[in-house]
């Protein structure tokens, strides 16, 4: 299983190849599959609008979506075959990340009903009644914009990528993003060994996110507890003295278990990405939730259906 095999990027409709892929989404999915007139699709609109595609990783077009002047996200459209797969939440997050640096207050869309609990997890709040658009119910949404620093709404100017092809920046990588973190930290890891993670100013990190206040919260799936356990590292100990902030489950279902990659996400859209756990050549960035969106979803999922270690439960963690 791989995880974040697409990517997003920004589109121009003067480019004749991104406005040919961004219109063959929109048919596939407006005209062909939902029944609106072309006609409607269509509006006019598209030359003013600031435009994302989502490609895979053979550079098919899978999504797109678009931000007008008007300070409005619409035509949001993912192949079927891609949807739940995070491709939405990473294009929706891009449109609002270019939101706020135009420094604006609010964003509005008009969600299918069907929709309204996708953008609802995303902060969106719904008002008004349901109206017809185009033969489909729908309803205006709104998203109210801020600068402060917080977990819901963080401005993203700059995803500040770090690089990392050697161990070397894998290390200082794991070490920003955990520096990053305010109150909350997921880890994806099929093997811990005494080579990550075990540092003191690692572990000085990890102590502060735990004891940060309310909320704070570390989750981490592991997949061979037993070794770790064995090998007296020192997360584990840490785990086992804040067991009311950092939690280690292990997955069960053998697709998961064959999931290779490691990768770790922080509240403040940072994450680090390694598509095999021991070859230190990834992706990384301080602030990019556009990207670390796919893999918080994978995680939450894979959260949901790991259990705690009967390794480590004997020892209360």
């Amino acid at each position: 299983m791989k995880l974040q095999n697409f990517h997003v990027d920004v589109a121009e409709w003067s480019r004749e190849r991104d406005q040919l892929e961004l219109l063959e989404i929109r048919r596939q999915v407006f005209i062909v599959e939902q029944g609106v007139p072309e006609a409607r699709e269509r509006d006019g609109l598209d030359a003013s609008c600031w435009h994302v595609l989502a490609h895979d990783e053979q550079g098919q077009a899978i999504g797109c979506a678009r931000l007008s002047p008007e300070h409005k996200i619409g035509r949001m459209a993912v192949m079927r075959e891609w949807r739940g797969q995070g491709v939405g939440t990473a294009l929706l997050w891009e449109l609002i990340a270019k939101a706020r640096t135009q420094g604006w207050d609010e964003v509005t869309l008009a969600a299918q009903v069907s929709a309204i609990s996708f953008y609802e997890r995303e902060g969106f709040v719904a008002y008004g009644e349901v109206f017809d658009d185009a033969g489909l119910p729908h309803r205006a949404m709104s998203l109210v914009l801020t600068n402060e620093m917080s977990d819901e709404a963080e401005p993203v100017r700059d995803i500040q990528a770090l690089p990392l092809t050697s161990r070397v920046e894998a290390a200082a990588a794991r070490k920003q993003l955990l520096c990053d973190a305010r109150h909350r930290l997921c880890i994806h890891l099929p093997l811990l060994g005494n080579d990550i993670y075990a540092s003191a100013e690692e572990l000085a990190e990890f102590r502060r996110v735990a004891i940060s206040g309310r909320g704070a919260q570390i989750r981490i799936l592991l997949h061979d507890p037993a070794t770790a356990l064995r090998n007296d590292h020192r997360l584990i100990a840490l785990v086992q003295r804040l067991p009311s902030a950092m939690q280690i489950r292990t997955p069960v279902e053998q697709a998961d278990l064959g999931y290779i990659s490691a990768y770790l996400l922080n509240d403040a859209g940072g994450y680090f990405f390694l598509p095999e756990a021991d070859r230190p050549q990834g992706r990384a960035a301080r602030h990019d939730r556009a990207s670390a969106a796919p893999l918080q979803k994978h995680f939450d999922e894979l959260w949901e259906r790991s259990e705690r270690s009967s390794v480590l439960q004997t020892l209360n963690i």
